[in-house]
């Protein structure tokens, strides 16, 4: 199904994927409304992962926490199921990626907290508005991503790197990518580097860790933001027994619009 085809409506797209219709990243589906990332540990992580969050709010701002063993977030999508309603999960153990799966209902336990955190996609519409394209929506591909050497602020167990996403921003647009996402700190807010991938680790723009390559082009400059992604990291890491999570550029479609989100 091409993106153009898609409804609009949230529900309607998070029926599509429980159904198993969409197996694609959710980047431009739902324009206008909050995406989210997911991270599910067991209730005796819980408060150390919502510590590392308070401690790391560019990278890991937090949209709601679940009670003890619910899936559905009530906040942000009452009636919505986090076992089934994101096209793509991962399932990591001590550390180790040990599956991607398309539900998690074979995992789920009943002392699950589910952590749902802001994506870079809720600021993507506003970034559209402004008259600022991004290819890897013309292009219907997942946004690269890179594992940086910025270390974020540990919490009892959990530490690690922080991961960045990257667009491609034409020079005369970068003030206006900064001002336009700055509104957006509860979706990572303003970048994090501008245009000197190696200061933050990175050696190849066009290997990217996670996600697919983009090209920069001469009248362009590679613009970094903090990422949901970060937890996979922290993950890997810190090899925690479990920690459930989306697949990175496959998102939680909320019923939030974005710019309740926005600061200005």
């Amino acid at each position: 199904m091409n993106i153009q085809t898609f409804p609009t409506n949230p529900k309607a797209i998070r029926d599509l994927i429980r159904n198993g219709e969409v197996d694609k990243s959710t980047a431009g589906m739902a324009p206008g409304y909050v995406q989210a990332n997911l991270v599910i540990v067991h209730k005796d992580l819980a408060f150390e992962f919502l510590l590392f969050c308070n401690r790391n709010p560019k990278p890991c701002p937090v949209l709601e926490v679940t009670e003890v063993g619910s899936y559905e977030p009530v906040i942000l999508a009452p009636g919505s199921d986090l076992r089934y309603d994101i096209p793509k999960y991962r399932v990591y153990r001590h550390g180790e990626l040990e599956a991607e799966v398309t539900d998690i209902a074979e995992y789920w336990t009943s002392d699950m907290v589910a952590f749902l955190t802001g994506c870079s996609f809720g600021f993507e519409t506003a970034l559209i508005r402004a008259g600022i394209p991004l290819r890897h929506i013309e292009t219907e591909t997942t946004v690269p991503m890179f594992i940086t050497n910025i270390p974020t602020n540990s919490a009892g167990s959990f530490s690690g790197p922080m991961v960045v996403s990257m667009r491609p921003i034409k020079k005369d647009q970068v003030v206006r990518s900064v001002q336009v996402t700055s509104r957006f700190p509860s979706v990572h807010g303003a970048p994090v580097q501008i245009g000197n991938p190696k200061e933050i680790g990175i050696e190849d723009i066009n290997k990217p860790d996670l996600g697919e390559p983009i090209e920069v082009k001469s009248d362009e400059v590679p613009v970094f933001w903090a990422c949901g992604v970060t937890p996979q990291a922290v993950a890997m890491n810190s090899k925690p027994d479990l920690m459930i999570t989306h697949a990175p550029g496959y998102m939680f479609i909320t019923d939030a619009i974005d710019e309740e989100y926005s600061v200005l």
